[in-house]
């Protein structure tokens, strides 16, 4: 059994869930990204004692393990708040208010880009993200807790639901699972759903969404045969 580094914040249960996910992966080496969601369910983001730690599990560089952190925007180097709110500014969704709700979201917290307003991991504490697409164009603009969809967002609903959430409560996501804290997403993206597996119940698709394949079906479109063989053009000389 792998032993927990001493003096941190990773204690032997946490040890024995990154061994838990390295068992899934044929190299060790694979488990790196969903680790590091697990070292930020206990401490809340990528801390030097959490690239330690991941580096310690998988026999890997702390520069590997550095390298692969700070590639991802998903994972980040400063403590998280209660909760994560990354509101979409990609070009759809900034044509239709994303860049409004953004600015609201700012002024009323009073921080910039991956700041956080409150004591981090505290209740009521909200770190403020401005992403780039969040794959939801159909329904946009929107606005992620937490990683769990707000979609069809005005700065006003936007305002009211960040409000909400530093009072404690929890509204429900449009579709996908009941919002939970960050720390407990970051548990779930690591493969750990402790009594939530309800959780993956939740509805994933807005009638927005399937729209497209409804009038299809209405109407008895089919998709094009895809060709048995397709004869492909000749490769042009190398010179």
């Amino acid at each position: 059994m792998t032993q927990a580094p001493e003096n941190t914040a990773f204690d032997q249960s946490t040890a024995d869930r990154a061994q838990a996910i390295i068992a899934r992966y044929p190299q060790s080496r694979s488990a790196l990204l969903p680790m590091l969601h697990l070292v930020q369910s206990v401490e809340g983001y990528v801390s030097q004692d959490g690239i330690r730690f991941c580096a310690g599990q998988l026999d890997l560089t702390e520069a590997e393990v550095s390298a692969v952190a700070t590639f991802y925007t998903m994972y980040k180097r400063r403590p998280c708040g209660e909760h994560l709110v990354s509101v979409c500014t990609n070009t759809l969704c900034a044509a239709l208010g994303g860049d409004d709700i953004y600015s609201t979201l700012k002024s009323h917290l009073g921080v910039g880009h991956e700041e956080t307003a409150g004591e981090p991991g505290t209740p009521g504490s909200i770190t403020l993200e401005h992403a780039e697409c969040l794959a939801a164009c159909d329904l946009g603009p929107v606005l992620q807790v937490n990683y769990e969809f707000y979609d069809n967002q005005t700065p006003e609903k936007a305002l009211g639901l960040v409000k909400a959430l530093q009072n404690g409560e929890k509204p429900a996501p449009t579709r996908g699972a009941p919002l939970t804290d960050f720390k407990q997403a970051e548990l779930q993206l690591a493969g750990f759903f402790e009594g939530r597996e309800a959780d993956l119940d939740g509805p994933s698709a807005a009638p927005e969404t399937l729209r497209g394949a409804k009038i299809a079906q209405e109407r008895g479109w089919d998709a094009p045969q895809v060709p048995s063989s397709v004869e492909f053009p000749a490769l042009p000389e190398k010179k």
